[in-house]
């Protein structure tokens, strides 16, 4: 007998009680022009009608049933069922183009030395087109600082190698939001990425059960990776601009917290914030020195 052929990427799209736009997903990956593949939906725990609509694709997909321990957990659990040399992630409330998979293999082969891809997306708000502002432009390279203020790489874009993802050691299942960004923290501390500037990702949002609608004050998530990251060992630059980031961030959140009458909060946020600035201090001088 032959060896068992390995699919050259493996899809795994988190889901939680989204029946409605599951389907389109799972469609938009079935659909790709580069047919080398598997896709794995993991089902955190739904009470709506996604697993009978899972049965839909038997054989063609492979369906996890997990409980409800939230979509970093999900996402990980479909990377430790995957067999193929790539990752992709396809959020179940977002959309692929059809060439979405073929245009980044391509751009790996072109540079098989970077690991981890993105692209641009299209964006849409309750069913209407938007224009992404500024502050969210995307880029490649070395990117870590333009990653600090916010979440600059979208899961449904990403193509990564499974090795890298799994010395990464996948996305933190703590964070329940912000886990995105956490994980694009630690990566592009260590390694440059590909950006194709080409939209390939329909990005839907605005309905009542994403994420961003259910939780508050994502810079307390962000905060929370900042604070992570910094300990580990990062080069001096880097080091000096998180600690930059993280005392900005803190100090809006102070300020939040103070009007609010939320004294314990706000000291906390204030005490970061003091940290961050004397440790700044501490590398300011021998950063510029080096520079």
């Amino acid at each position: 007998m032959g060896e068992e052929r390995l699919p050259e990427v493996s899809v795994i799209i988190p889901t939680y009680n989204r029946a409605g736009m599951l389907a389109e997903a799972i469609n938009s990956v079935l659909g790709q022009s580069s047919r080398d593949l598997e896709l794995i939906v993991v089902d955190d725990g739904s009470t709506d009608g996604t697993p009978a609509l899972l049965g839909r694709w038997a054989g063609r997909i492979e369906a996890l049933q997990t409980g409800r321990h939230g979509v970093s957990a999900a996402r990980n659990a479909g990377a430790a069922r995957a067999r193929g040399r790539w990752l992709a992630f396809l959020d179940s409330d977002d959309l692929w183009l059809p060439e979405k998979l073929e245009l980044q293999l391509a751009a790996h082969h072109a540079a098989p030395e970077l690991l981890c891809s993105h692209t641009a997306e299209i964006w849409v708000r309750r069913g209407v087109r938007v224009n992404p502002m500024r502050k969210h432009a995307r880029q490649g390279g070395w990117i870590f600082e333009h990653c600090l203020p916010m979440c600059r790489i979208s899961p449904s874009s990403v193509l990564i190698d499974r090795w890298l993802f799994q010395r990464l050691g996948g996305f933190d299942r703590r964070f329940r939001v912000c886990e995105d960004y956490e994980l694009w923290l630690r990566l592009t501390a260590l390694f440059p990425v590909l950006y194709l500037d080409r939209p390939l990702v329909i990005k839907r949002g605005g309905h009542a059960d994403q994420l961003s609608a259910s939780h508050w004050g994502f810079d307390r998530f962000r905060v929370r990776a900042l604070v992570k990251i910094l300990g580990t060992d990062l080069k001096p630059t880097f080091r000096l601009a998180a600690l930059r980031e993280l005392s900005r961030k803190a100090r809006i959140l102070f300020e939040g917290c103070r009007k609010r009458g939320k004294n314990i909060q706000a000291s906390r946020y204030a005490r970061l914030a003091e940290w961050a600035d004397s440790e700044t201090g501490k590398l300011e001088s021998p950063v510029a020195a080096q520079q």
